[in-house]
């Protein structure tokens, strides 16, 4: 190995453990007190006093280090008392009291204090690393340069130097730079990153389109209305920053409840070790003994127990059940959850197109109407044109030649097969290519996919076998009212059939929501930028409550806003881009793992690992198991506390009681914690 390449080595040796130990500090500063705290006890059970005095204050410089600069930064700026500085001063007087008395034991345990709270902070490092990570996966849906056109020469240029009025060239298959009006050309664009509309959006001269957004086939040439900053993709990364920066209402209800507890338990310290010797007529040494023992007995050791174990076994729970809680805070929340919207496209459902009904004219059949499509649509690198390919492949169906195969884009395709002239697309572009009439076509009686469409409209309210059964134009406008894209064709003059293609369902979609009102969630709702027809349809099929639809970004954002303030706690389940600002707003928001953006997974607080919808009923299971267990344990460790200040008021309890007293209510309220662990 070259003295190059040793270097090289050594210097990405080092860039990586900058990188490892920045992320995990905490965490390795919990890992040393914990390996001290160990080191020290052994020294002192093997009688090497020097040895464990020198390793028991490393280890509560070490792990004590960010809660005393926390603590005193609070006193020092803000003026208030909290439990983290309340922790150094229990630890550091069972530890002055040990060296008094020479019970060294005291020290030991004024190091487990300063551990405790070290594992805790560490917890808490992890889970506010995300917002950065959420930001950067947004910054990188739109593009660094624009191709910019200046007196027909086209030039590169940063996005963020890009002037109204600017004309933008933007080729095939490139991202929309920014927001812009369309000046020349037609393309179908996928804006599902933005808007979660599940088919390619055709647009042409005079719409406008969206930075972050994806080109098809087309070349287009925009005209820049609004500075880059204000693009839609820039006032995303804005609503996910602002709702991600908004604290909770139960953790600003839990950090005042601590500076308050830290206050009382410090007032409460002080008077004990100066009123009794006026009072009881103590010596100054029993007063000194029974206000550090008053400390260490009062330190919230048992009461912190009472829900980081608690949360903790929940998290591990759902993991092995394929439900990331990414926080335990929203793991509580869950528990809490009155309200649930949801993302249409991916989420209720699959976010695949596939053909859900195949109706033949009279004299033609199901076969024959998918076979004479597929031939055409084989061309076709549309979505509608993969799924009709899809289901002629799972029929089986044998595929015809076909020859001239033109696209018209948004309309349909025509083409030749066995010598015929062939139009699959739109009803106004087979009129406008042939000499189609759409009046009065019959439906066939023998198709078995006529009695299954029967089923379906006579359970929708319908009446399929009414007398005269409808033409084919009137169930063309009935499939198009439930949603449904549908696909004429045709064969020289004569109409030989329709074709239904939507977004399907997941199949146990309609049983979570059932599930979801039995457990007492009071509302369901959708959110989605789909049309209004196909939401209602999606939403009427599973049961949900109420439908918003054809929504931005934004307006997700605040239709979440809404629900807050009548619900309370809001969760929000989708798993595209533009789902983040939502998910960040909720007081939960939930992604599903598979099918889910990076930016989704990222800002969600909860992921379905395998997309599986229905383990949303267990994450509320498991949110509202860790509330009934938290309220226990609370409830014991105040009362065990209480219990501990009589006794020691009394003068009944001396320093091993309470510091047995002290661990084992923590030992207890841990194992109590750990009964999440166990499936409901």
């Amino acid at each position: 190995m070259t003295y190059f390449a040793i270097t090289r080595l050594q210097i990405l040796s080092k860039t990586l453990f900058r990188v490892f130990s920045r992320e995990h500090l905490d965490a390795i500063a919990a890992f040393v007190c914990a390996v001290l705290v160990l080191l020290g006890w052994i020294a002192l059970q093997l009688g090497w006093l020097g040895l464990g005095l020198l390793l028991l204050p490393a280890a509560y410089v070490i792990g004590g280090y960010e809660s005393a600069k926390e603590g005193l930064t609070t006193l020092w700026q803000e003026k208030e008392l909290d439990v983290d500085l309340l922790m150094i001063v229990a630890a550091l007087g069972a530890a002055g009291l040990g060296l008094w008395r020479r019970e060294y034991y005291l020290i030991v345990d004024g190091a487990v204090l300063i551990l405790i709270f070290a594992i805790s902070g560490a917890l808490e490092s992890y889970a506010m690393q995300r917002t950065e990570r959420d930001i950067r996966s947004l910054m990188s849906l739109s593009s660094d340069t624009a191709r910019v056109l200046d007196r027909g020469q086209e030039k590169l240029v940063d996005v963020d130097r890009l002037q109204v009025g600017d004309r933008i060239l933007v080729k095939p298959g490139e991202l929309i730079p920014t927001d812009g009006i369309i000046q020349e050309g037609y393309s179908t664009l996928n804006e599902a990153a933005i808007t979660g509309e599940s088919l390619p959006v055709e647009k042409t001269v005079g719409h406008e389109v969206f930075a972050g957004t994806l080109n098809g086939n087309g070349a287009l040439i925009l005209q820049v209305h609004q500075p880059p900053e204000s693009s839609l993709i820039q006032r995303i990364i804005q609503l996910v920053k602002q709702a991600q920066t908004e604290a909770p209402p139960s953790q600003m209800f839990i950090e005042r409840f601590e500076r308050g507890y830290a206050k009382v338990i410090v007032l409460a310290g002080i008077l004990l070790a100066i009123l009794p010797p006026f009072i009881w007529g103590w010596n100054w040494e029993t007063t000194i003994y029974r206000a550090l023992i008053f400390l260490v007995v009062a330190s919230p050791c048992a009461l912190m127990a009472a829900i980081m174990p608690t949360l903790l076994s929940g998290i591990a729970n759902g993991a092995r059940q394929g439900i990331l809680f990414k926080s335990g805070a929203q793991l509580e929340m869950m528990g809490k959850v009155r309200a649930i919207a949801f993302d249409k496209t991916g989420t209720l459902t699959t976010g695949k197109l596939a053909v859900t009904e195949v109706i033949p004219t009279t004299g033609h059949s199901v076969d024959e109407v998918l076979q004479i499509a597929a031939a055409l649509e084989a061309y076709s690198e549309h979505p509608i044109g993969q799924a009709i390919v899809t289901a002629a492949q799972q029929k089986q169906i044998e595929f015809l030649p076909a020859v001239g195969v033109y696209s018209h884009p948004g309309q349909g395709i025509i083409g030749e097969v066995c010598q015929q002239q062939v139009l699959v697309g739109k009803a106004d572009f087979l009129i406008q290519n042939s000499k189609c009439k759409m009046q009065n076509l019959e439906l066939t009686n023998n198709s078995p996919v006529r009695a299954g469409l029967a089923d379906s409209l006579t359970t929708q309210g319908g009446d399929f076998w009414s007398n005269p059964a409808p033409t084919t134009p009137e169930l063309s406008q009935r499939l198009e009212t439930e949603g449904k894209t549908v696909i004429w064709v045709a064969r020289e003059s004569d109409i030989i059939g329709i074709v239904a293609v939507a977004d399907t369902l997941r199949p146990k979609a309609a049983e979570v929501i059932k599930h979801l009102k039995q457990l007492g969630i009071e509302e369901t709702i959708v959110l989605t930028g789909d049309n209004q027809r196909t939401a209602a349809r999606i939403a009427r099929s599973v049961g949900i409550d109420r439908v918003y639809a054809e929504l931005l970004p934004e307006d997700k954002v605040k239709v979440i806003r809404q629900l807050q303030s009548q619900y309370q706690t809001v969760a929000m389940v989708g798993d595209g881009i533009n789902d983040a600002p939502a998910l960040a707003q909720a007081s939960v928001g939930i992604a599903m793992g598979v099918t889910g953006s990076d930016v989704a997974l990222e800002t969600a607080d909860l992921v379905l690992m395998a997309d599986r919808l229905e383990k949303l009923v267990v994450a509320i299971h498991l949110g509202r198991r860790s509330q009934r267990i938290i309220k226990q344990n609370v409830t014991f460790a105040l009362s065990f506390i209480v219990l501990l200040l009589i006794a020691n008021f009394t003068g009944n309890m001396n320093m091993p009681i309470g510091v047995i007293g002290h661990e084992g209510s923590t030992v207890i309220v841990t194992l109590s914690g750990l009964r999440l662990l166990r499936n409901w």
